[in-house]
């Protein structure tokens, strides 16, 4: 820890500061120069806090001397002070030309003095050395009546030292550059982002500052880079400036340091400006999964909202924010599975961000008397809030809160680092129907593994179908740490095949379960109504640092496909059409890869399947579906629109024609903290799946 020693005299409160640079030309200043120089370099900023110039036009100068070559010189300022003691070694005197080593305090032979100071703030210890350019005494007492020194300084046991110049009523002529700022501090930036900062320097000497190239120096060197330099190879008079711009780059966590060097045509050689930054691994965008399912919303009770039905061209407003155990701050999207029950006429909820306007989006469509659910990711308005509007008729809603994404910093604090999202191509992890269908009543677990990804594995995305369930009903997943919640994942009628979107948390399969694929990402699943299940994979959820995890940017409910209207897609889609949809490049970076969608189904002429999947890359359509639209139906799912190298995605119809609409809540990009820089080949594989259907109860 460092030692400060109380120092006695003047009772100026305060820390040295940065001199502040003049804002118009100057002048170079007149002989005789009485002046203290101060570049404070890597040094910590003790005794004083910064580099600075000071002289007559800033401060006011005080010197005295004594015999022993002693000198006091003393910058005033109007709330602090700075002050330098120099002394010849013991019995000798200064010699113009020499250079002596220097200590704080106990010299020994051949030692000098030499020691700087603040207001209530100095050196425990002091090394270093003094070059004394000119020193002129009184004929008739001997005493010093001119000074000029330029000095290297090392407060306690600092690495590196500070350098200045030293001149009491002298002749020679000195180099002063200063910059603004002294210190050039990123503060906290995120490893995927490259931020820059720029420093001013101007010339405060008596003769011109010439400049070489800046460069970076130091141990971390590597974490910045100068992008602009418009000093190098100039000389500046008095008053005149220029800049150099750095960049922080650094791409993993930590705090670093490093030395802007400005060579120059001082006594050093050069002029030193500390560059630091403290580099974070962000969480904004990352996922944060409930620990079960919430259900926050039901207007059959008066959960969340006023109990009652939603009637015809109403939006009920629901705080989602704050709620149960759902952060108050931090929040920029929510995972919702939005159910509507009995709604007495064809229609369709907006579930959108409260504060903002309506708009042309869907979030799950249905007919009367339907029951039916949908999985949506929203952005929260202002007030971590979202609004759910009804178009005809009056229903019933009830959401489910299934988790959320970051939408700053302050949820790091709170609940550590969230997940990263990676897509598969849809691939068939469950299909009962070559088992046998699961009973009512029945809870079971299921499971996926990916050998050595497994403990990467924080939840699955799943694209859960129930196919001819015997009757009404509804599913639930979650992740079987916790008893099964109050909270429905797929809502199905009888005879129908309803698919829906899930994100569910997993927990390790424990050592002798999971037919011996210990670690195996877990879940369970309870169905109300006998049926069968088949489970596509189409996403991961892993801790935050796998290679090429994506984060999520919400926006807006936007439309980008209708074919009714030609938009995005001319027209209606045929049977085994696939149509290309180009996602508009406003809504898109470099690094997105995935769009957060709502598709729907529009009055298909028989029963069909829809299929989205990535264009340009020379796949097949996979063996998967997102939408199972029965004749006349206008129905919804949720989907992970992944986009080809051009940007853009096919979507395929199977039977008869429909017409389909797609909205978009949102985007995924590769977080650069954790890029692969070039893209890996491939995910992690499946090694195996499986699920125990005759573990129920």
């Amino acid at each position: 820890m460092r030692i400060f020693r109380a120092l006695l005299g003047m009772s100026v409160a305060g820390a040295c500061a940065l001199a502040v640079l003049p804002g118009v030309a100057l002048a170079a200043p007149a002989a005789p120069y009485t002046v203290l120089t101060v570049n404070l370099g890597l040094h910590e900023p003790t005794p004083v806090s910064g580099s600075a110039v000071y002289d007559s036009s800033n401060a006011t100068m005080d010197a005295a001397a004594s015999a022993g070559d002693w000198l006091r010189l003393t910058a005033i300022l109007p709330d602090r002070y700075v002050r330098i003691d120099t002394a010849a070694p013991a019995g000798q005197t200064w010699t113009a030309g020499q250079t002596y080593p220097t200590v704080r305090a106990g010299r020994a032979a051949g030692e000098a003095l030499f020691d700087m100071s603040t207001a209530g703030n100095g050196c425990a210890y002091g090394s270093g050395s003094i070059t004394v350019r000119e020193v002129a005494r009184d004929a008739d007492t001997g005493l010093m009546t001119a000074f000029a020194a330029s000095y290297e300084f090392r407060c306690d046991r600092d690495v590196e030292m500070m350098t200045g110049e030293l001149r009491w009523n002298s002749a020679v002529d000195y180099v002063a550059p200063v910059a603004d700022p002294g210190r050039l501090n990123f503060g906290s930036v995120d490893v995927a982002e490259q931020r820059s900062r720029t420093v001013r320097v101007r010339a405060l000497g008596s003769t011109p500052s010439t400049f070489g190239a800046a460069g970076i120096a130091g141990e971390h060197a590597a974490k910045f880079a100068v992008t602009a330099d418009t000093c190098a190879g100039r000389t500046l008079t008095a008053g005149a400036e220029c800049t150099v711009t750095v960049v922080s780059k650094a791409t993993t966590p930590g705090s670093f340091v490093a030395a802007l060097r400005l060579p120059d045509n001082s006594s050093t050689g050069h002029w030193t400006i500390p560059v630091e930054v403290s580099a974070i691994r962000s969480v904004v965008g990352t996922y944060y999964p409930m620990t079960t399912p919430t259900r926050i919303m039901d207007t059959r009770t008066g959960n969340g909202t006023v109990k009652g039905k939603i009637g015809a061209g109403r939006t009920a407003f629901l705080q989602v924010a704050g709620r149960d155990t759902l952060p108050r701050n931090g929040i920029g999207a929510v995972v919702l599975n939005v159910t509507v029950i009995g709604p007495t006429a064809n229609g369709f909820v907006t579930v959108h961000p409260a504060g903002e306007a309506l708009p042309t989006a869907s979030t799950i469509n249905f007919a009367k008397g339907w029951l039916g659910s949908n999985n949506t990711t929203v952005k929260l308005g202002t007030t971590g809030a979202v609004s759910v509007y009804n178009r005809n008729g009056e229903t019933d809603v009830v959401i489910d809160v299934i988790g959320f994404y970051a939408g700053d910093e302050s949820m790091s604090f709170e609940r550590g680092m969230g997940g990263q999202v990676q897509w598969y191509e849809p691939y068939r992890v469950m299909d009962t129907r070559t088992r046998g269908l699961i009973p009512a009543g029945g809870e079971f677990n299921a499971w996926i593994d990916f050998h050595a990804y497994n403990p990467k594995v924080k939840g699955l995305i799943l694209n859960i179908t129930a196919v001819n369930p015997q009757q009404a009903g509804f599913l639930t997943s979650w992740s079987g740490e916790v008893p099964r919640p109050n909270a429905s994942t797929v809502n199905y009628g009888a005879g129908k095949v309803v698919p829906n979107l899930a994100y569910v948390k997993t927990m390790p399969c424990p050592e002798g379960s999971c037919n011996g694929a210990t670690g195996a990402a877990r879940y369970r699943f309870y169905t109300s109504a006998t049926t069968h299940i088949v489970v596509d994979l189409v996403g991961v959820v892993d801790d935050g640092t796998e290679v090429d995890g994506m984060r999520f940017t919400p926006m807006s409910p936007t439309r980008i496909v209708d074919s009714r209207i030609g938009q995005g897609l001319p027209t209606a889609l045929g049977a085994h059409e696939a149509g290309k949809v180009t996602a508009p490049a406003a809504m898109l970076t470099d690094a997105t890869q995935v769009l957060a969608m709502n598709v729907t189904a529009v009055a298909p002429t028989t029963n069909t399947v829809v299929t989205v999947w990535p264009a340009d890359t020379g796949r097949a359509k996979p063996n998967a579906s997102n939408l199972n639209p029965a004749p006349g139906q206008v129905v919804s799912n949720g989907v992970l629109g992944v986009l080809g190298p051009q940007d853009a995605f096919y979507i395929d119809n199977l039977s008869g024609r429909t017409h389909l609409v797609a909205d978009v809540t949102g985007t995924f990009q590769v977080y650069a903290g954790t890029a692969a820089g070039s893209r890996r080949a491939g995910k992690p594989a499946v090694a195996g799946s499986g699920w125990s259907a005759h573990s129920v109860g």
